[in-house]
Order: C-alpha cells, then structure tokens, then sequence
C-alpha cells in the first residue's frame, strides 16, 4: 500500500501541473454538456412550408391559419399556381407544398368532402416524412374540425382516416417528449468515455516521451502496482466528471432521476474500469501522444456513432447490430437512461453488469499482457 500511495501521489502530480490537461478535464465536459444538449435535437422544426390555394375561398384561408399556426413550418411562400410549387421544391425554395385544388370549398358544401395534397422534397428523407405526417395531422385537424361544424370533411391525397376510432396517446418515462431528457443522459457517457480513452491512452505513452518509462521499470515497483497507480487517478477522476455532469444535467436541463444513483455510479465506476483498460491497451501499442490520439479516436468515433447515441441500434443493418454487442458505449448509454428515466432496478441490470465485467478481464487483460510484454 505505501508503494502504491507514492505511485499516486506521483500520478496526481503529474496530473495537477499539466495545465493542457486539465483544460481537457474541466472545459471539455461543460462544453460538451451544454452545446451537444442544445445542438442535438431530434425534433425538426421550422419546415418551409409553401402553400398553394387555388381556390381563394373561406375554407381555404381557415387551412392556412392552421398551417401558419403550427411551430414546425416556416411559411415561406403563398401561390395559386401549382407550377410555383414544383419551381419552388427543385429549386430548394420549400420543403413541403400543401395545395388546395380548385372548387375546395364547393365540393365540400356539395359532396361533404375534398381534397388537399402534400408535396414534400424527400432529398432528407427524414424531413420529408416528418414534415408529411405533421402537415397531414393538421389536415386530419383541420377536417375534424369542419366535419364537428359544417358536417364536412377533407382528407390529404392518398390518406384515409377511420372516423370511428379515436386515438389516444400515453407516453411513458418521458412524457413530456422533452429530447434533451433523451439526449443528456447519452452525452455523459460520451463525456465519461473521451475523458477515460484520452487520458488514459496517453498516460503510460508520455512516460515514453519524457524517458522515464525505463526508469520506472527498474525500480522494484510491481507490475500490479503501476497498472493500479496508472489507471485509478483517471477512475477518480472519471467519476467525479460523471458525477459534476450528472448535477448539471439536474440545474440545467432538469432531468428526471427516478432510479438509485447508487447504483448508477456503480455501474458508471465499472464501466470506467473497461474504457480505461481500453487506453491502457492503446498506451502500450504506441510509442508517441499523437498515435495515441489517432488510435484513440478512431475506436471512439466506432463506438459513438454505434453506441446508440445518435441513431437507434434497432434501426441498424443486422451486422451493425452484432457489431453493437462488443460496443461498451452502448450498454452503459442503455444503464443511464434505464436508471434515470426508468427507474431500473438491480434485476433490469444485471446482464449488463456481467457483460461489463466480462470487458474488463478481455481487455485489461490484454493491456497487461501487452504491457509486459514490451518492457
């Protein structure tokens, strides 16, 4: 224990002059944090919307106000011409057209219903189907509407509704829609990871460039010793990064914590132990900080973009899926939301918490074989 007390006190040292790096430890969390919570944002809003009436009547000028009222469309042009839509949609002028037909209004009073189309350039396909289904909603609204007052009804083109059944919506754990509460919880494990990756990539490689490596390898210190001495000044320091984004998520962007803390920091103090045996590997496989990096980054941008963060792992291709399954990121992603919006127990984590800690014997594993190999 007195050995390993000097090895940390020395880590912690190092640590606490590098001022770069603590610039990494205390900015790069915050700015993460507070601009990916903001920038990231499933909703799409302020679609551009023209409208095209061409039948100038009541009726019509009530859709408008429907559309106009909505905060997802922006509406960027009015026409009677059906042309002006088509110029306007090829020539990225709009993103979604509602055209009112001729004779809107009559056909209605005469036959009780009638047409409206949507139009949608579909080049994002993400924004055309969204912005479809909002447009289409508000017609459904809107035919309601008239079908409770005149005893008429408009339908989009291609679009049938059920009138006898009525839907109504329960949204669980998050009931409110509210995305950051979606988004934040995946951010600190983001922030949790580049943190554990980076510094711990570079910890035994800037022994490496200072020379003191060899120095520390004839000194009767033992190998258990170093790997514990190198990887707990980052577990402590990862933690307590979790913990500082945890808070700001609560003051900031007030998400829900319904489940034990407890056990989410157990879970986080896990998890740290894998990502940061992970650095230790790539800290052994290179010789400079900037191969460090290379490496480091490369395996993060893998596990981010198929952690489940940006894009749900259930939308993936089937070989993605399985990729995800040797993905760490993803599961502690998971845990944080199990946790915070869910409430999950012990019994709803407890195949994760096997998992984890069948990373962290591969993988530490590795890295202490590679580390004993090489020096």
């Amino acid at each position: 224990m007195r050995t390993l007390r000097f090895i940390l006190e020395k880590e912690f040292t190092q640590i606490f002059r590098n001022k770069a790096l603590l610039r990494i430890m205390i900015f790069m969390p915050l700015l993460q944090l507070l601009v990916l919570s903001y920038a990231v944002d499933y909703e799409i809003k302020n679609i551009r919307l023209m409208f095209v009436d061409m039948d100038r009547s009541h009726f019509s000028g009530l859709l408008f106000s429907q559309l106009q009222g909505s905060p997802y469309f922006t509406i960027t042009d009015q026409s009677e011409k059906m042309s002006d839509a088509h110029d306007a949609i090829e020539h990225d002028a709009c993103d979604i057209a509602v055209v009112v037909e001729p004779d809107f209004e009559k056909k209605l009073y005469r036959t009780g219903e009638s047409n409206v189309q949507i139009i949608a350039n579909a080049i994002d396909g993400t924004k055309a189907s969204l912005g479809s289904n909002y447009a289409t909603s508000i017609v459904r609204n809107y035919s309601l509407m008239l079908n409770k007052q005149y005893g008429l009804d408009v339908q989009p083109n291609a679009m049938s509704s059920i009138r006898q059944i009525e839907i109504n919506y329960s949204y669980w754990f998050n009931p409110d829609l509210n995305y950051k509460a979606f988004m934040v919880p995946g951010i600190l494990v983001l922030l949790v990871t580049l943190i554990g990756v980076f510094l711990a990539s570079m910890n035994i490689v800037m022994e490496k460039e200072l020379g003191t490596i060899e120095q520390i390898n004839v000194t009767p210190i033992k190998k258990h010793h170093f790997i514990i001495g190198k990887t707990l000044p980052f577990w402590i320091i990862g933690l307590m990064e979790f913990g500082f984004g945890l808070l700001l998520g609560k003051l900031v962007f007030d998400i829900p914590m319904i489940g034990n803390l407890f056990m989410l920091f157990c879970f986080a103090g896990t998890y740290l132990f894998a990502i940061l045996g992970l650095g230790l590997l790539i800290s052994t496989l290179t010789n400079t900080q900037q191969q460090a990096m290379f490496i480091s980054w490369f395996f993060l941008v893998l596990f981010i973009l198929l952690g489940g963060l940006f894009s749900a792992i259930e939308n993936m291709p089937l070989w993605a899926q399985t990729i995800t399954r040797f993905n760490p990121v993803r599961y502690f992603i998971e845990v944080n939301r199990m946790v915070l919006l869910k409430g999950s127990g012990l019994s709803d984590l407890a195949g994760h918490f096997a998992l984890m800690f069948l990373f962290i014997i591969v993988i530490n594993g590795l890295a202490i074989f590679r580390y004993r190999k090489t020096t």
